[in-house]
C-alpha cells in the first residue's frame, strides 16, 4: 500500500482557507477553521485513530493505540495548529511546485514579487530540492499545515509498516496565530504525558526556551481645539503617540535583536488629533529583563501623565505566556530524544530559542511538557513561504525515529 507524502496531504490541506481573527470575540475566532478540521476528522477515522473528538471550540483530538506489549510505555503526542495568519490570507492559495529548484531567485508567479537569495540566503541550501511556494499573492499555509500534515503522515507509517509505539496521542488547535491556541485545550482529553509541537522552521529544529511575552496599549486622549487658536490648549494625541514610541530604545526592535536579546515591536497604530492608540507586543526571553521592560512603559505612562495632565495616556498590559523552559528544564529527556531522533534520521539537530511562541509555551504551563519541532518551512506569516518536500520527508522520519526512541 502506498503511504501518503506529507507534502501531498500539505496541497490539500492549504487551499482551504483557515486565517485566525484577533478581532473575533468567539472560539475559534474564524468558522472557517472548522472546514479543515473535518477534512481531519474524517481522515483521522480513516487512519484508523480512535477516540476522535471535534469539540466546539473546534479542538480536534484523537489516540493511536499502543502497539500490544507496549501499553506501559510513556504516552507522548504530537500537536499542530489549524489557522494561519490572516495577512496576506483574502484569496484563493494557489501552491506552485518547483521540481529541481536551482537556488536561485525565484519568481512568484505574476505577482511582481521574488523569492531572493540577497533576502533568504538560505535558499541556495535547497537547491536540488522540490520547493513548494504561492503565487506571491498569498500565504501558503505550510505554518502550520505542514505540521499538521507530518503527524498524520507519521500515524500512517507507525501502521503500514508495523512499526512498534507506545500510546500516541494527537491534537490539531485553532487560533494559534493570535495566541490563544491552547486557550481551551483540554490536556486530561488530549491523554499524552509529554507532547511535542510540529510548528518550527528548518528539518531538525528542536525549541525548548520561547520568550515571555506581553502585548501592550497605550490609549491616548488629546484636546482638540481650532488650530488658529490652540496657544498652550491643544493636545494632539497623535503627537503624543509619536512621543510615547520615540522614547522608546531605537534599536530594541525585531529588526535590531537576535538570539536571547528582547524587544518592544509596534504592530499597529491608529490616530487624530482627539485620540490615538498605539499596540504593542513586549518579548524577552529572560523573566526580569521583561519587567524591566513593562516598567520602562510604565514610566512612560507616568512622564506624559506628569507633562500633559492626568488621564492623557492610559497604558493597559496584558501577559501572554512564559518562557516554557522553565518547565521542560525538569523534563530534558524531551529534548534530549529529539537531537537522538535527527541524528538517526540523518538531520543535523537546531537547537536555538524561539524568537517568538508556540502553543507549547501555554501547554507546558498547563502540565503538559512540549517542545516545538521543526517541518521543514521558511519565511512564514507572508507571501514569500517557502518548504520542500525533502524538508517535510525528513521531518517525518525525525518523528517517527523519536517514537521508536519512547518505545
Amino acid at each position: 500500500m502506498k503511504i501518503l507524502k506529507a507534502y501531498e496531504r500539505l496541497l490539500k490541506y492549504v487551499v482551504v482557507r483557515t486565517p485566525s481573527d484577533e478581532n473575533s470575540g468567539t472560539v475559534p475566532s474564524s468558522a472557517c477553521q472548522f472546514d479543515l478540521a473535518r477534512i481531519l476528522e474524517k481522515e483521522m477515522l480513516e487512519l484508523g485513530l480512535t477516540d476522535v473528538q471535534l469539540d466546539e471550540h473546534c479542538y480536534l483530538y484523537g489516540k493511536l493505540s499502543a502497539t500490544p506489549g507496549y501499553e506501559d510505555k510513556d504516552s507522548i503526542g504530537f500537536i499542530a495548529h489549524m489557522d494561519t495568519v490572516a495577512d496576506f490570507c483574502d484569496g484563493e492559495i494557489h501552491p506552485v511546485i518547483t521540481e529541481n529548484y536551482n537556488g536561485e531567485d525565484l519568481a512568484l508567479g505574476d505577482s511582481g514579487r521574488v523569492l531572493s537569495v540577497q533576502n533568504f540566503p538560505h535558499l541556495k541550501t535547497l537547491k536540488g530540492r522540490t520547493l513548494i511556494t504561492t503565487d506571491g499573492t498569498t500565504v501558503l499555509g505550510a505554518d502550520d499545515k505542514a505540521g499538521i500534515a507530518e503527524i498524520l503522515t507519521l500515524v500512517e507509517r507507525l501502521r503500514t509498516e508495523s512499526i512498534p509505539h507506545g500510546p500516541i496521542s494527537v491534537a490539531f488547535t485553532p487560533d494559534e496565530e493570535i495566541g490563544t491556541g491552547a486557550s481551551h485545550f483540554n490536556v486530561e482529553k488530549f491523554g499524552a504525558k509529554y507532547a511535542y509541537t510540529l510548528d518550527g522552521d528548518t528539518e531538525g529544529d528542536i525549541q525548548y526556551e520561547s520568550f515571555n511575552a506581553a502585548k501592550a496599549v497605550f490609549d491616548i486622549t488629546g484636546f482638540n481645539v481650532h488650530p488658529g487658536s490652540s496657544k498652550d490648549t491643544m493636545i494632539n494625541a497623535s503627537l503624543v503617540a509619536m512621543e510615547i514610541n520615540q522614547m522608546l530604545p531605537g534599536m530594541e526592535t525585531p529588526r535590531g535583536t537576535e538570539d536571547y536579546e528582547g524587544f518592544y515591536h509596534l504592530v499597529s497604530m491608529s490616530g487624530e488629533v482627539s485620540s490615538a492608540q498605539l499596540n504593542y507586543i513586549v518579548r524577552d526571553h529572560n523573566a526580569d529583563y521583561l519587567e524591566a521592560r513593562k516598567n520602562t512603559l510604565r514610566l512612560i505612562e507616568k512622564n506624559l501623565n506628569e507633562k500633559w495632565g492626568e488621564g492623557t495616556v492610559k497604558l493597559t498590559i496584558t501577559d501572554q505566556y512564559r518562557n516554557m523552559a522553565e518547565v521542560i528544564s525538569g523534563c530534558m529527556h524531551l529534548v534530549d530524544n529529539a537531537k537522538k531522533a535527527c541524528e538517526l534520521a540523518g538531520v543535523a539537530p537546531l537547537i536555538f530559542p524561539i524568537r517568538g511562541g508556540t502553543d507549547g509555551s501555554q501547554l507546558s504551563f498547563k502540565g503538559l511538557p512540549c517542545p516545538n519541532l521543526g517541518t521543514g518551512g521558511h519565511a512564514y506569516h507572508g507571501p514569500y513561504e517557502h518548504i520542500t518536500v525533502e524538508g517535510m520527508d525528513k521531518s517525518v522520519d525525525v518523528i517517527v525515529e523519536l517514537v521508536k526512541l519512547y518505545a
